[in-house]
């Protein structure tokens, strides 16, 4: 029995009683340009592929409402296009929900960083607290005042040797005491 699926009448009617051969003209007609034409909105293959895949699905489970359609073609590729603004909007939301993921995460990075910092610069300023009193004394006047190793040899009344042989020292002694702490 040979069905005259190109008329509109004809084609609803058997897509109304379950004929799988009525999807499957529709699939055979329309799947390649429907697939193109959210692909040329997209620009996403398999996307298009889905879409397209979700519309004949909706239209055979609906098929008891196929009478209340003008035209099928007409339908399928608003159907189509309507699935792409709704797959669109749904990334674009998830996008804004990743964004605000990612927001939260650096501020989580961020603040785990500034706690790490904090907690080492807290030994590293016990450490030179603990260092002999001349040695110290340098390594403050250099570090934390700013000063040059002749200005701190003018300033102490030593030789510049003697300035880098105790700045030398400092760092040796908090090296050795703070390797295990921190990664330097």
């Amino acid at each position: 029995m040979n069905i005259d699926f190109l008329n509109n009448k004809t084609l609803k009617d058997e897509l109304e009683k379950g004929n799988h051969e009525a999807l499957a003209f529709l699939i055979n007609t329309y799947h390649h340009s429907l697939c193109s034409y959210v692909y040329s909105l997209s620009n996403d293959y398999d996307a298009a592929q889905d879409i397209v895949q979700n519309v004949f699905m909706k239209l055979w489970e609906n098929r008891h409402k196929v009478q209340s359609i003008r035209s099928i073609k007409n339908f399928l590729y608003k159907s189509v296009y309507n699935g792409f603004i709704d797959q669109w909007r749904k990334d674009k939301r998830m996008l804004a929900i990743e964004e605000k993921h990612l927001e939260a995460l650096d501020q989580i990075v961020e603040n785990e960083n500034e706690y790490l910092l904090k907690k080492q610069i807290r030994l590293v300023k016990l450490e030179i607290q603990k260092l002999p009193s001349r040695c110290k004394e340098t390594f403050l006047l250099s570090k934390q005042d700013g000063l040059t190793n002749i200005e701190i040899a003018n300033f102490m009344n030593v030789s510049k040797k003697t300035v880098e042989a105790q700045m030398n020292k400092a760092y040796t002694i908090l090296r050795t005491k703070l390797k295990d702490s921190i990664k330097l």
